[in-house]
């Protein structure tokens, strides 16, 4: 029961955190080039499993305050997916790049349809608007993130290192 409890107190306070980073951060947090401050959030799931479905949460609702329905759907869900796939990871230095790559494409696709439509014309426009969400991503996955995981490792417990199992348990080997 306290478990359960906790999972979903922490799931909250990273989705509420996600929604107020976002929206003050919001000028340089959309568009082909972007900084979204709140992304380096993505890097907890790595060691705190009930980050996955906060920082959907966070996304969705961010997205459909900020943004446009489509990107609240493709979005979340590609945040996601890139948050399930961190957490499964086992080097704590590749932790901010699923979210930089599925969000170059996915996000990057989104930002395409939406200002360039689907055309032959549109593929360079894609690969553009891919490639700058993908940085803006690693810069903050790596600038942001990288010192909030291991920040937040010293509240929650060590961060495992190479070979050893990770997650939320890894503290009490």
């Amino acid at each position: 029961m306290y478990k359960n409890i906790r999972t979903l107190t922490y799931a909250a306070a990273i989705a509420a955190a996600y929604v107020v980073l976002t929206a003050v951060f919001a000028p340089i947090g959309f568009g082909a080039v972007q900084f979204r401050v709140s992304e380096a959030l993505t890097v907890l799931p790595f060691f705190l499993p009930a980050a996955v479905p906060g920082l959907f949460a966070g996304c969705l609702v961010s997205n459909l305050l900020f943004s446009t329905p489509l990107d609240a759907v493709v979005g979340s869900l590609t945040t996601l997916a890139a948050a399930f796939w961190v957490s499964r990871m086992k080097h704590r230095w590749l932790a901010p790049l699923p979210t930089a790559l599925l969000n170059g494409i996915f996000v990057g696709a989104v930002i395409t349809y939406t200002s360039a439509g689907l055309t032959a014309a549109s593929l360079p426009v894609f690969a553009w608007t891919a490639c700058t969400v993908a940085l803006g991503e690693v810069g903050v996955g790596y600038l942001l993130g990288m010192p909030l995981l291991l920040g937040a490792a010293k509240w929650f417990g060590r961060i495992p290192e190479k070979g050893e199992t990770h997650g939320r348990n890894a503290h009490h080997k």
